[in-house]
């Protein structure tokens, strides 16, 4: 006998991912109308582990279906109504182990042949499962429940409780509030995906209205059957299912299998139903057409979009070269007061609310603000290096789009030049400027990690493979000092990195240096004094504050003065014996318009430069001088 079997999974409250509980035709009225679902008290072991919030499912024995989406409303305790499913009201309930619930999603219930395959681990015997479920069981089950669920507002299996619990229960307004938001992402969505949604509706309201029509045909049957809930109950094991119990058919949505057993004799229906079914099949027919149509508007505002990406970045180029622009004067300025080599080259990045082309100039000794030419595309975690007084930036991306292109800018001329593309698509790497050459290093493409470093040979006006280094590094930080190049960081692919490396042109060769003593990513890396400066960052959990110094003299790193804001996805410059680092997130992914200035001797402050504003995933870099 299947009882002297295991009866339990026995999951610990932290691996229950949710919980079946049973009923009847006769008892899930009960379940639905007082919102209480229980088992017999051997099944408190687990029933105890349930928490306010955790999914629920309600099987049906006697049609085999599963209902959902319900979730906790309360811990699972002993008899939260001692006298539950019991109809003369003076004898004890006999399924004490019970949890209050609420709806979560209103949806079609499954048939066993649909979620057998999904718990297939729970069954013990052909038609004996066990309730308990794993996290992945329960996603599952969500995910295949979600896939059938109807508006609120349709008919459902059981009208009128669900109508009293759509009315009463906080879990269903929070969800019918979700529903109302619209996702920022759609809300350019083409006209006929609401017009489809409207279709989905209006089918599922006459089929739920057949449902309810099955219903008041099937119900007079039962009661004429006097089977009591004591005599229907008798015999059932709460956590099995078995098969010699009579089933009780609903009409099932229209494409899905019958049985023998629950074939409608459409027949005896009155002629509205006939119309109703005719309707049914004109809907899947125009739900179709819709289908269609909406996937071709999807494609054509895909590349509207790409287009008004293209224009936008002509217009800033246009705007940056028109002299009857206008600029709030308290932010920026148009004369030629702002000297370069006292300056700092911001470009890119993400202000809080728009992806940015800008190219700027800013001035922190003087808190002056000159925007120049625009590059030729919105970019973001990307790198930058100069050569022979122009700018250079490589890789990066935007949004889903990973790049590969470089550009460098005459300060001189104020123009752009386009040069060769970096061998792959690269974003989170960084880049230094070595003896007349440009190095990109690590980064990825969204698939895999790079230990890879490229080199950029002017006179050759390619992208040449160089020495890779011993780790693959994304989002790491890089910088030159002395004459060799210092990689610092970063993620390999599964953890971040303490890790760092140098590169000696003349051993041609990339060597391990002593680790930080934090790991971290998505930091800056400035050369300042014959030391390097690794500011910020994240550790994996959080973003952080924390400076490390590193003496290539000695070969060791020391502790700084942390920031006095944690940062990551930020951007640093020396100028004038001075560190100055410039916006940045913190672990809230606020956007940041703080400057922080370092000064070795007085420590970190927090400045009062506010010209820049918010800004993030950005590039800064100071332009050599002649």
């Amino acid at each position: 006998m299947w009882e002297k079997k295991k009866t339990f999974r026995n999951l610990p409250r932290d691996q229950l991912g949710g919980v079946i509980f049973g009923c009847t035709n006769d008892t899930i009225r009960e379940c639905l109308e007082k919102q209480l679902v229980g088992l017999p008290s051997a099944h408190f072991i687990y029933v105890k582990n349930v928490n306010p919030g955790l999914p629920v499912f309600l099987f049906n024995y006697d049609d085999k279906k599963l209902h959902g989406i319900f979730e906790a409303a309360s811990s699972g305790q002993m008899q939260i109504n001692p006298y539950a499913w019991k109809k003369d009201g003076d004898e004890r309930t006999r399924f004490p182990a019970q949890v209050q619930i609420r709806v979560r999603l209103h949806c079609v219930p499954l048939l066993e042949d649909t979620f057998r395959p999904i718990i297939k681990d729970n069954y013990f015997e052909q038609h004996h499962f066990w309730f308990e479920l794993d996290h992945t069981q329960s996603s599952k089950l969500i995910s295949q429940l979600s896939s059938l669920a109807y508006a609120p507002s349709s008919t459902p299996h059981y009208p009128a409780l669900w109508r009293s619990i759509i009315q009463t229960s906080p879990a269903n307004n929070k969800i019918a509030e979700k529903r109302c938001s619209e996702p920022q992402n759609l809300k350019n969505r083409p006209s006929s995906s609401i017009d489809s949604q409207g279709a989905l509706d209006e089918k599922n309201f006459i089929y739920m209205k057949l449902k309810e029509i099955a219903l008041d045909r099937e119900w007079p049957a039962l009661s004429r059957t006097g089977h009591a809930e004591e005599n229907t109950n008798e015999g059932i094991s709460y956590n099995d299912v078995s098969i010699d119990q009579a089933g009780f058919m609903e009409p099932q949505p229209p494409g899905e299998e019958k049985n023998e057993e629950g074939n409608c004799d459409l027949a005896g229906y009155p002629p509205l139903v006939a119309q109703l079914l005719k309707e049914v099949k004109e809907l899947n027919a125009f739900k179709e057409q819709h289908t269609q149509k909406m996937t071709g508007l999807e494609k054509k505002l895909a590349n509207a979009q790409e287009e008004i990406k293209l224009l936008k970045g002509r217009c800033l180029m246009l705007e940056a070269t028109n002299p009857s622009c206008t600029h709030d004067s308290e932010n920026v300025v148009e004369s030629d007061d702002v000297v370069c080599d006292e300056s700092i080259i911001l470009a890119g990045g993400f202000d809080g609310n728009n992806w940015l082309s800008a190219l700027d100039l800013y001035s922190p000794l003087t808190d002056i603000f000159k925007p120049l030419r625009p590059m030729s595309s919105f970019r973001s975690y990307f790198a930058i290096a100069n050569l022979s007084r122009e700018v250079y930036v490589f890789g990066g991306k935007f949004k889903k789009l990973w790049d590969n292109t470089v550009e460098s800018y005459n300060p001189a001329n104020d123009m752009w030049t386009v040069h060769s593309n970096l061998k792959k698509r690269n974003s989170n790497l960084s880049g230094a400027t070595l003896k007349d050459k440009i190095f990109a290093m690590g980064g990825g493409n969204g698939t895999e990690y790079f230990a890879e470093v490229e080199m950029y040979d002017p006179q050759v006006g390619q992208w040449i493979p160089s020495r890779s280094m011993w780790q693959k590094r994304f989002s790491l930080a890089a910088t030159e000092l002395n004459g060799a190049l210092y990689a610092v960081g970063g993620f390999d692919g599964d953890k971040y990195l303490a890790t760092a490396e140098r590169f000696d042109p003349r051993e041609h060769a990339w060597t391990k240096i002593e680790s930080m003593s934090t790991k971290r990513a998505y930091h800056a890396l400035v050369p300042m004094g014959g030391k390097l400066y690794a500011l910020g960052g994240s550790d994996g959990s959080q973003m952080m504050p924390s400076v490390e110094i590193y003496d290539p003299r000695r070969g060791t790193w020391m502790i700084g003065e942390p920031m006095n804001y944690s940062r990551g996805y930020v951007t640093a410059s020396a100028l004038k014996e001075s560190i100055y680092v410039i916006g940045g997130a913190q672990s809230d992914n606020e956007v940041l318009d703080t400057i922080e200035r370092y000064k070795e001797g007085t420590g970190w402050e927090i400045t009062n430069l506010s010209r820049v504003g918010k800004r993030c995933l950005s590039c800064a870099i100071v332009l050599e001088e002649d």
